[in-house]
């Protein structure tokens, strides 16, 4: 694990000298409120474009498909016009809302942007947002409600405010440096407690999240390391969004999850929210992509290392 950083309520906790004056006149729970809106905003639009998608469509009896504009990584690795139109609404709202809250970023230099589909890079002397447009990219093509919009406000390659919109079900989830998780619904914002993790602390009686890559060889690494793993829990769940496995984890819906091969922008803000909400998270380093294969993983503290040693002992990268 010498690769990953620990997150957790301690480590992330009140910003640091050197964070406060990239800041500036902004906080982290500034940089949150942002983050809540813009992913709400980008839900919502997520949603409607979708239902626009599949309208009149020959759907009897199921939701209908999403056409696919293009592959990534692999075949099966989709892209939609949806993902696209949402990260060009999400960059645009953000440049607005940033611009409009004092100055921008440090010495006056507009914040950086990190999105999946336009690229970017990390500022490491401003504020650089790392942005997810969709979150399950599959499901949303399926029609399977469980994908979100994922933006993260990441200040010397960490993330310091975050929100994870479940876009299926109008939550957003949101942290920030020094706060505790955060529930907002249309209307209405409820701060959800110190601590809102599980409490496991048996590892045979957990349940846990977990993911697959998209290229064939790492999937066939994962599924062997899941067969080794399977036998000493209470079972597993995979939902195809590592966001809302990350806030599942946060808010004790699973015990804990893992996963290996994230960008950058799968996990910054989920891993935020979950260690404000008391679980223990390692994370891979901002500047570390997809292809090192590193591991990612959130738990409940009384079961965080005996996962830990179980499956971050490995990293699958790729070919």
């Amino acid at each position: 694990m010498t690769e990953l950083i620990r997150l957790d309520r301690t480590t992330t906790d009140t910003p640091s000298p050197a964070v406060s004056e990239v800041l500036g006149q902004r906080s982290p729970e500034n940089l949150r409120q942002i983050a809540v809106r813009v992913a709400a905003e980008a839900a919502v639009h997520v949603r409607d474009a979708r239902a626009r998608a599949v309208d009149g469509a020959d759907c009897v009896g199921r939701v209908g498909r999403v056409a696919v504009q293009e592959t990534k990584s692999s075949d099966v690795d989709p892209v939609t016009a949806i993902d696209r139109s949402s990260e060009r609404l999400i960059r645009r709202r953000l440049r607005e809302l940033t611009t409009t809250v004092g100055t921008p970023g440090a010495g006056g230099v507009p914040d950086a942007i990190l999105g999946e589909e336009d690229g970017g890079a990390l500022d490491h002397r401003g504020v650089t947002w790392v942005v997810d447009p969709v979150d399950g990219t599959v499901n949303l093509v399926y029609g399977i409600p469980s994908s979100a919009v994922s933006i993260a406000a990441c200040v010397h390659g960490a993330p310091v405010a975050g929100a994870v919109a479940d876009i299926a079900h109008d939550t957003v989830y949101s942290a920030c440096s020094g706060s505790d998780l955060v529930l907002t619904v249309p209307g209405h914002e409820r701060v959800a407690g110190r601590t809102t993790c599980s409490d496991a602390d048996d590892l045979s009686s957990s349940l846990v999240g977990t993911g697959f890559s998209y290229r064939a060889t790492r999937r066939r690494s994962q599924a062997e390391l899941l067969l080794e793993l399977l036998p000493d829990i209470r079972d597993i769940r995979r939902m195809g969004s590592a966001a809302l496995d990350l806030c599942a984890v946060a808010t004790g819906a699973l015990d804990g999850y893992y996963e290996h091969g994230l960008g950058a922008w799968d996990h910054a803000a989920g891993s935020l929210i979950a260690a404000r909400s008391g679980a223990v998270v390692y994370t891979p380093p901002l500047d570390r992509g997809d292809g090192d294969g590193l591991g990612i993983l959130a738990a409940a503290p009384g079961v965080v290392d005996a996962l830990a040693s179980r499956v971050l002992g490995v990293t699958f990268p790729s070919e």
